[in-house]
């Protein structure tokens, strides 16, 4: 029985899904263990990543929690990354993972949490 790309589609996604949430909850982890101040633009961050990797993992709520942390960051890369100079550039100005994540998230703020995702149980 030959297998279609429409029968993997939702488990290629449910894979995306949990593989960029957890790289993004130990970002947050590491902030966490290094010390990072909860009350400062990168302890919002942290927290940030924290609880919306961890939701993403699990798959609760998973369009909404994708949209803001597509937005928290396109804001990093903006204020931490680009400048005038090599804005352009990402791996010149190391932003290239908070642009990676930004487009992953609003690709999954716009697709869904795809197989596995406790979304669909909620329903």
């Amino acid at each position: 029985m030959p297998v279609n790309a429409s029968t993997l589609r939702p488990y290629a996604l449910a894979l995306l899904r949990v593989t960029a949430a957890y790289m993004f909850f130990l970002h947050g982890a590491m902030k966490l263990l290094g010390g990072v101040p909860w009350v400062s633009l990168q302890g919002l961050a942290m927290g940030l990543e924290l609880v919306g990797g961890a939701l993403l993992v699990l798959g609760l709520f998973v369009r909404p929690v994708a949209f803001i942390l597509s937005g928290e960051m396109a804001f990093a890369y903006f204020i931490a990354h680009a400048s005038a100079s090599n804005f352009w550039l990402p791996l010149k100005n190391h932003g290239e993972s908070a642009a990676l994540f930004c487009f992953i998230f609003l690709y999954l703020a716009a697709a869904g949490g795809g197989a596995f995702a406790l979304d669909g149980r909620r329903r």
